[in-house]
């Protein structure tokens, strides 16, 4: 099992292992050695917006360079940026400092190969080999292969006119008022720029980072701000973004926040009817919403379900040939375009369908009735085997055979963050509220 790595690469606070300067130093190292045959003699490095954005930076910056490999330093860019500027560049590994949804005072990294995809897990357990190995203090570098560092100061117009380049021929967002909420983070630059060169009157919310106000009461987490403000100015739509930019949350005209599955479901009937639906195929999560399969399964899509992760999203679409997946937190994928999730993308391909069916998205979402689900996160202690604890597991077992075929219950911990994810989904939001809460209550009893 992996010490290093979660669900989305490492993560943690700021100054604790292994987020601490000296391990990132290693991780550098270990990641320059590990991609150093890869036919390119450089590595490149994006952040987002945090105050330890800069030193983690340095730190990855020497530790590559003491590997022997060259680095370019891109600043603050989004995620998805990293992902294009690694293929634009032919480097040969991509890395992203940034805690994406979580609070300033953590942080994190997030590595890409050569083709800008995220590592799988069997080449992120050999990764962190490498890194443990260079981590000791006995693993030395001789003086004459040290890498150069270099700034890279155009990566962010580069991703800018792949972002424009992606809309389809002949689109325009002339007319149309957008509201966006950069989350005081990696977007707040390029979004702004990218809707306004495609002729719409962009107003634009939390995008004044100062190190420690990313993500802060704004963003894809707590977009109620969106809405009020799409409601108040009579927007068409909003579009909320993460502290890294690789997740998006829609807004109708409205001011009502639409799920990361009723997203998807748009984008799935629109591409069938256009044709771009490759093998008729979505894939999501085991977390989707179950009122996503009913919509799939009345459009006559097929649907595969993966493990939580955009990561094992992206897998299993290039698995089974999809060019359309995601999760219900906002990573929406579109392979046709993009090598991972992108919420700028993402919010160009719903407002691509809005232009193009002439319909408003509060109209569109209706393709999809959300079933009543409730998420309660649990802090937990430890992380045993949910089959383990037979208390646990007989709550968990009577709430399914309470719920029969009408609902369902999935427990599962964090990748990232000291927790245990409960969701139960159902007929009824108040039957469905009173069965997650017995289940946490009996979660945070055992381990919490």
């Amino acid at each position: 099992m992996s010490t290093l790595f979660g669900t989305d690469g490492i993560r943690n606070a700021v100054n604790v292992y292994p987020m601490t300067a000296e391990m990132v130093l290693s991780i550098g190292k270990g990641i320059g050695h590990f991609f150093a045959d890869n036919g390119s003699a450089s590595i490149v490095i994006g952040k987002d917006t945090r105050r330890s954005g800069d030193m983690f930076e340095h730190a990855l910056a020497a530790g590559i360079s003491a590997s022997g490999m060259d680095v370019l330093m891109l600043g603050v860019i989004p995620t998805p940026g990293v992902a294009y500027t690694v293929r634009s560049l032919q480097a040969a590994a991509g890395i992203v400092i940034s805690a994406s949804h979580n609070p300033w005072t953590d942080n994190g990294i997030k590595v890409f190969d050569s083709k800008g995809f995220k590592l799988s897990e069997t080449l992120e357990t050999s990764l962190e080999q490498m890194i443990l190995d260079d981590a000791s203090p006995q693993k030395n570098t001789s003086p004459e292969r040290s890498g150069q560092i270099r700034y890279h100061h155009d990566a962010d117009t580069g991703y800018r006119d792949f972002l424009i380049q992606s809309a389809s021929e002949g689109f325009s967002l002339k007319g149309i008022k957008i509201v966006l909420d950069c989350a005081n983070g990696a977007t707040a630059q390029v979004a702004p720029d990218v809707f306004a060169q495609l002729g719409a009157h962009v107003e634009v919310l939390s995008a004044h980072p100062d190190g420690r106000n990313i993500n802060d009461r704004c963003g894809s987490e707590q977009p109620s701000a969106l809405a009020a403000h799409v409601q108040k100015t009579c927007a068409t739509v909003g579009f909320a973004f993460d502290g890294d930019g690789d997740r998006v949350v829609v807004c109708d005209e409205t001011g009502t926040i639409l799920t990361g599955d009723q997203a998807i479901a748009i984008c799935a009937k629109q591409f069938k009817e256009s044709g771009r639906l490759r093998n008729n195929l979505v894939v999501t999560t085991v977390m989707s919403n179950m009122g996503l399969r009913s919509a799939l399964r009345k459009l006559d899509i097929q649907h595969v379900a993966a493990r939580v992760g955009d990561r094992h999203v992206m897998e299993a679409m290039k698995k089974n040939g999809s060019i359309l997946g995601g999760e219900d937190s906002g990573h929406l994928i579109f392979l046709d375009r993009h090598t991972t999730g992108d919420g700028i993308l993402s919010a160009l391909q719903i407002l691509d369908i809005l232009t193009s069916e002439n319909q408003s998205l509060s109209d569109l979402k209706q393709i999809m009735t959300v079933f009543p689900q409730v998420l309660i996160n649990v802090q937990v202690k430890t992380k045993p085997d949910i089959q383990s604890l037979p208390g646990v597991l007989r709550t968990i077992q009577s709430v399914e055979s309470r719920l029969g075929k009408e609902g369902r219950v999935l427990v599962r911990y964090s990748g990232t963050q000291p927790l245990c994810r409960v969701m139960v989904e159902g007929p009824s939001l108040s039957q469905v509220q009173s069965y997650c809460q017995t289940i946490a209550d009996t979660i945070k009893n055992a381990i919490g």
